[in-house]
């Protein structure tokens, strides 16, 4: 079976977890980091499969799903939609780490998140309304895979009229800083996000706009 792109289904979600936890290392397998395997996808991945399905892909192959794309058009809407019916379930189930941060395993600091989710810096939303997730599995990075995904999502937004996108990566994670600079991306420096150690902002816009331009 050769690998194909598709459109996300329920069933995928155990494999989409699963990928969001031997990836979540800043690339790497976070399996050993964590207790709770399902706390990354639970951020980054799960939400976007349950709540907006028609932008959503991923990659198959003979042995399953090996990557996905996720995202949305619209961050500010979907921020909203997650505190009403995505991150109220999870605050019930994981209590909010108490103590010091500092003193936090992964599995906390993962918690916190959940509770006291990160705002994407408010001009980078402006400039940039859309944002976007992708991981892929090791066997099928290096194939091209990860263009594959990114120009479908692309291709949708487009055509949804949106005017740019928006992407975090983590700063450590270098194959991946390669790739989104390659691709289109254009890392966004302050004034427009604040400098920081630990993530990477990076914008892409995919129609005129000049508004967008001038931000960046």
């Amino acid at each position: 079976m050769m690998t194909t792109l598709r459109a996300v289904e329920a069933g995928d979600l155990e494999q989409i977890y699963e990928i969001s936890l031997v990836t979540g290392d800043s690339g790497r397998d976070a399996s050993a980091l964590h207790r709770d395997g399902k706390l990354i996808g639970h951020i980054y991945s799960a939400p976007y499969v349950r709540l907006s399905p028609q932008t959503a892909f991923v990659a198959e192959d003979a042995e399953g799903v090996a990557g996905y794309v996720v995202g949305v058009f619209d961050t500010t809407a979907f921020e909203a939609q997650l505190e009403r019916d995505w991150w109220p379930a999870l605050r019930n189930t994981y209590p909010d780490p108490q103590g010091d941060p500092a003193l936090w395993d992964e599995d906390q600091k993962r918690i916190a998140a959940i509770h006291h989710p990160s705002q994407v810096p408010a001009a980078v939303v402006v400039a940039f309304p859309a944002h976007i997730h992708m991981n892929l599995l090791p066997r099928l990075q290096g194939q091209g895979m990860g263009t594959k995904l990114l120009d479908l999502w692309l291709s949708k937004a487009r055509k949804a009229g949106v005017k740019g996108v928006h992407l975090g990566a983590n700063a450590g994670n270098h194959n991946a800083l390669r790739f989104w600079g390659s691709r289109g991306f254009t890392r966004l420096e302050p004034p427009l996000v604040a400098a920081s150690d630990r993530t990477v902002w990076f914008g892409q816009v995919l129609r005129g706009c000049p508004h967008a331009v001038a931000n960046w």
